[in-house]
């Protein structure tokens, strides 16, 4: 842990109890004010000394709720979106639990503007004030070095490549790559140290063995480096579990996913109410897409794509980006010619390999399909899907049966629950991601479900979608 990091970790605390007696000050003057006292006259006599002894005892209650909810973290990459949640979350509580304690006690204290205004103006100044905080860390970080993470990257995937060049053009995500290793070498650590300096390393690469894992670990204990891995036991078992007794004797019950009862039913709403805020919102530019393509070549507006989904096959609706006579389809008359069309282009022009292809430069769009593949709002229609109950709006991606036919059997795991619009895989890498790596972050995906997992992922993904890929 970085010194500035305990400096601006342990910063927070007092910052936000300032922020909070301030907030509850700013109500009780606006309650006041002589616009408000017209309208609602004051109906309590508590003079404000006595309020503002309740408030310097109250506040540390809030900083409890606040460190329960792990607001108090050491990280100079705090996330600031994610930290704005949890301060309205935290809040809430805390104001929740001041209400209850009201209505059990109503003598003590019955001013509702106050305790709203204090709450909604809390949050505002709490937010402003972390962001500042956080601003300056940043600031420190990227421009002085202070704080920075020296970090060691070990693999030979895509992963690895990925994450060397999200670390480069993002050095407010605090880390310095020192050296990037294809394999596990303890000389090669010993000397790094020595001369550079090690704070983490990273094996980004799954196909490392345990005693590798094992060996690396035990030098990172005895030199107190952080240790971070892609762990090989995504391939094959669940990484989700709980320890249980069967007969008294102690066993670890693997579990597939949270996504089961309550967590099914809680994501089936998630997405209804998703799928059509998404539909209302993204109806005038699906009106004008589908004007565009019309204007432009012959054929349906609406493709209908044959996929693979979790209880068998389905049609995916997409907007039509590709001239008719090259879809792949059964709405195209001459389907079989597009499909040998198809297999030589995949064999002359795709940049995957795997299960997957991936065509650059593909001949067959459309002049209108040239802007909004990339964009991705051919795939808007995709909501529909959704609503339908075909797919989820976070998920794995759904591919096509003959790509599904290839799949490796530890990958068919992905198949497991509904597919998504978006996913972990399209915010890590889209179409960049080999295979291999997409079905690896779709099965953690699958194991650690949540709903603010899906939040994040939906968020992160309209960034994404103004990114250049590399294999477009």
């Amino acid at each position: 842990m970085k010194k500035s990091e305990l400096f601006f970790g342990a910063l927070l605390v007092p910052v936000d109890y300032l922020m909070i007696v301030l907030a509850s000050i700013i109500a009780w003057g606006l309650r006041f004010s002589t616009g408000v006292t017209e309208i609602k006259p004051v109906m309590f006599d508590i003079p404000f000394s006595k309020y503002f002894q309740w408030v310097l005892i109250i506040t540390p209650i809030f900083l409890l709720i606040f460190a329960l909810a792990g607001l108090y973290s050491m990280k100079t990459t705090r996330n600031f979106l994610r930290e704005l949640g949890l301060i309205v979350l935290s809040m809430s509580a805390g104001v929740g639990l001041i209400i209850i304690t009201i209505f059990l006690n109503p003598d003590w204290f019955s001013s509702r503007f106050v305790i709203i205004s204090g709450w909604l103006i809390g949050i505002f100044l709490v937010s402003i004030a972390r962001y500042l905080v956080n601003f300056i860390q940043k600031l420190m970080l990227v421009y002085w070095g202070i704080g920075v993470h020296r970090l060691m990257l070990i693999g030979k995937n895509k992963f690895k490549d990925i994450l060397y060049e999200e670390f480069k053009l993002h050095p407010e995500l605090g880390y310095e790559v020192i050296s990037q290793e294809e394999k596990i070498d303890l000389e090669s650590l010993r000397f790094l140290r020595k001369t550079k300096g090690i704070d983490e390393i990273f094996v980004a690469d799954p196909e490392v063995t345990m005693l590798e894992l094992r060996n690396v670990s035990d030098f990172c204990h005895r030199n107190r480096i952080d240790l971070k891995f892609v762990p090989a036991i995504l391939q094959s078992v669940s990484t989700n579990f709980e320890l249980s007794r069967v007969l008294d004797e102690p066993v670890i019950v693997i579990k597939n996913t949270p996504l089961e009862g309550w967590g099914k039913i809680a994501k089936r709403i998630f997405d209804i109410v998703g799928s059509l805020f998404g539909l209302i919102l993204a109806a005038p530019i699906m009106l004008l897409t589908a004007i565009v393509i019309k204007l432009d070549s012959r054929g349906p507006v609406i493709f209908k794509n044959e996929r693979v989904g979790h209880k068998g096959n389905f049609n995916l609706y997409k907007f039509r980006y590709m001239k008719l006579e090259y879809c792949v389809g059964e709405q195209n008359p001459n389907m079989q010619k597009a499909l040998d069309f198809e297999k030589q282009l995949i064999k002359t022009h795709s940049v995957r390999r795997g299960p997957l292809y991936k065509i650059k430069n593909d001949p067959r769009k459309t002049r209108v399909g040239r802007i909004i593949e990339p964009l991705s709002i051919d795939e808007l229609p995709q909501l529909w899907n959704v609503l339908k109950g075909d797919m989820s709006l976070v998920g794995p991606r759904p591919h096509q049966p003959r790509e599904v036919e290839k799949y490796e059997e530890w990958q068919k795991r992905t198949l497991s629950i509904k597919p998504g619009v978006t996913g972990l895989a399209q915010i890590s890498g889209r179409s960049d991601l080999n295979f291999s790596d997409e079905a690896r972050l779709d099965i953690y995906y699958i194991e650690n479900w949540s709903i603010w997992l899906d939040i994040q992922i939906i968020f992160k993904t309209f960034f994404i979608l103004f990114k250049k890929r590399e294999n477009n």
